[in-house]
């Protein structure tokens, strides 16, 4: 496996040049004090540094060692606890955190280029200050001011860690029908009892402490998703100088033996009445929970985006040194028994669907990220509200789309090595198992295409949907008549988009099975087109430029092959939506 290298060239290149993302800062106050494009740059090759020389080193045997469990205590992997120590103490943990409870207060564009970095770096690894950094969320959003500066500071810092605990062993999407119970208190704390499972580092020995966010019912509870309140449940107590006092009753019943990201402990948590604190108001826990759901789904999408750019650097490398036959048009390195593999065709093609795919992703999980930073930092309430229906909008699609596409990019890394890629030595087949997982948790990618489709898009009229259009349609009315090659088969993709849309909405009115039946394919044709719209806005940032910087011609060729042999996906996805649902139903069940 080659060594990870951060993409920082392309991050700057998003960041600076396509979104120029310093002007969003300025135009808010409380990001305008905090970072512009100097600190920027400074935080994401500090970042960049920890990831390829703390991070990266430790992915192979955390795969090859994975973690352990014994009488309820987890180890993790060799290295794992002393890299997460560092880690914390450079404040990686607490990078968009609030700077009043001790985090870095970085945006979220800027966080979400370091989530890229770590987890390219070690998926696995990452996992564990993501986790945290989604508790931190909603605790900052929703819990009591005494919760938030007993437990922030300390999580911030990485001195704790903290989990999600959500899904039981019968109940996952539909978490309606929870049956974890808690139980009020004479002081205000409740006893908390039940059954969680596939717990990301809900225990672990990296961290002195471990802060569950535990979602259960309270006695009086309504049925359903409505009766849902949170709690926080410390693993030790919190004493009131915040010292760690006694156990609580939790703990891990077994972890799980999973086809990948072995180096992240999954477990199954047990609470027995243990002591747990309500954030947020009563039967009100789901709106706490997804405070952090939009950044989680976003973040997830990320790591579906880092693992295949850990996959093509690995490609792109073993194709220019591997020797293999001749190249079709002849020898290309005459002095040699054969030609590197990087000119043969179909190498070019699964290398240029792997780039096309990583920097399309990279350029819209950055646009998404902006959204939410616009949400939460801009002063005007007519911008936070389009920021905030475009973010609903387009979070499931990146959720979705970089994992389903993390996970195609990877099997074409895997694919260029050939035998070498299926064999444990060379990494490729660890990043498919890793990447594989993305696509199932954080609501499995057929749920968010069930959450576009239904609540979205047909749920809103198409009004949000009408957003992201316009938005694009503005664009194409006004770019510059050089950039009609990109422009004009935009301009296509949204044509066939909007009617599909239209299809979609008037065939939702009369057939309840058509927005599951027709959610998969659109989420696709939407994210194709998204990523075109993308590609458009880096082809307008690097034309012109091409002949004083190879960058710039890689970007250009590569927005031509995407128009070219990507986008065109379109057409088969839209016959699919249009095929209807009645064929979906043209089986008992018996007769599966």
């Amino acid at each position: 496996m080659s060594d990870y290298k951060a993409p920082l060239r392309d991050m700057r290149f998003v960041l600076n040049e396509v979104f120029e993302v310093s002007r969003l800062w300025a135009s808010m106050p409380a990001l305008a004090e905090l970072v512009d494009e100097d600190t920027a740059t400074a935080v994401l090759e500090e970042a960049g540094k920890v990831a390829a020389g703390l991070i990266a080193p430790l992915n192979r045997n955390g795969d090859e060692q994975g973690c352990t469990w014994s009488d309820g205590a987890v180890t993790t992997p060799d290295g794992f606890p002393a890299a997460y120590r560092a880690f914390a103490e450079g404040g990686w943990v607490g990078v968009g955190g609030d700077p009043a409870y001790g985090g870095m207060g970085m945006p979220k564009v800027i966080g979400a280029q370091v989530e890229e970095m770590v987890n390219g770096a070690n998926l696995s690894f990452g996992l564990y200050p993501m986790l945290t950094a989604g508790a931190c969320l909603s605790l900052k959003a929703h819990a009591s001011e005494e919760l938030k500066a007993a437990y922030l500071p300390n999580m911030y810092a990485g001195v704790w860690t903290g989990s999600m605990c959500l899904t039981e062993p019968h109940a996952g999407t539909d978490l309606g029908i929870i049956r974890t119970k808690a139980e009020p208190q004479a002081d205000g704390a409740y006893k908390v009892s039940g059954t969680k499972i596939f717990i990301t580092g809900g225990e672990q020995d990296l961290t002195e402490n471990i802060i569950h966010l535990v979602l259960a019912k309270l006695p009086d509870a309504p049925a359903g998703a409505k009766g849902i309140s949170l709690f926080l449940v410390p693993k030790f107590m919190v004493n009131a100088d915040g010292s760690l006092g006694a156990r609580n009753p939790v703990s891990c019943g077994s972890i799980e033996h999973k086809m990948g990201i072995k180096g992240s402990s999954t477990c199954v948590m047990n609470f027995d009445e243990a002591v747990g604190y309500l954030v947020g108001e009563p039967n009100k826990g789901l709106l706490a929970m997804f405070t952090m759901m939009n950044y989680e789904r976003l973040g997830v999408g990320i790591q579906g985006l880092a693992t295949a750019e850990r996959s093509y650097q690995n490609a792109v490398e073993y194709a220019r040194d591997r020797l293999q036959s001749r190249a079709p048009s002849g020898p290309q390195a005459k002095d040699k028994v054969a030609d590197p593999i990087i000119g043969h065709p179909d190498v070019r093609r699964m290398l240029l669907t792997m780039k096309a795919c990583n920097e399309g992703g990279r350029a819209f999980s950055t646009y998404v990220a902006m959204q939410l930073d616009t949400a939460k930092y801009s002063e005007d309430p007519a911008t936070r509200k389009r920021a905030e229906e475009l973010v609903a909008l387009l979070t499931p699609v990146a959720k979705a789309f970089l994992t389903d596409l993390g996970l195609e990019t990877t099997v074409h890394g895997q694919q260029v090595f050939g035998g070498h890629g299926y064999i444990r030595e060379w990494g490729q087949e660890q990043l498919v198992r890793d990447v594989r997982i993305t696509q199932i948790y954080e609501g499995t990618n057929g749920i968010q295409a069930l959450d576009l489709v239904g609540r979205k898009v047909v749920g809103t009229g198409g009004a949000y949907y009408q957003l992201f259009a316009d938005e694009i349609r503005h664009f194409t009315a006004t770019a510059d008549a050089a950039l009609g090659e990109f422009v004009k088969p935009l301009d296509a993709a949204l044509d066939r988009l909007d009617e599909l849309t239209a299809w979609v909405l008037d065939r939702a009115k009369g057939n309840p099975n058509e927005i599951g039946a027709a959610s998969v394919e659109y989420l696709h044709a939407f994210g194709y087109t998204a990523y075109a719209y993308m590609w458009a806005l880096m082809a307008k940032a690097a034309l012109g430029k091409e002949a004083q910087d190879d960058f710039y011609a890689s970007k250009l060729g590569t927005a031509r092959f995407y128009f070219a042999r990507l986008l065109p996906r379109i057409e088969s996805l839209s016959a699919s939506v249009r095929a209807g649902s009645e064929s979906l139903y043209l089986l008992d069940a018996e007769q599966f």
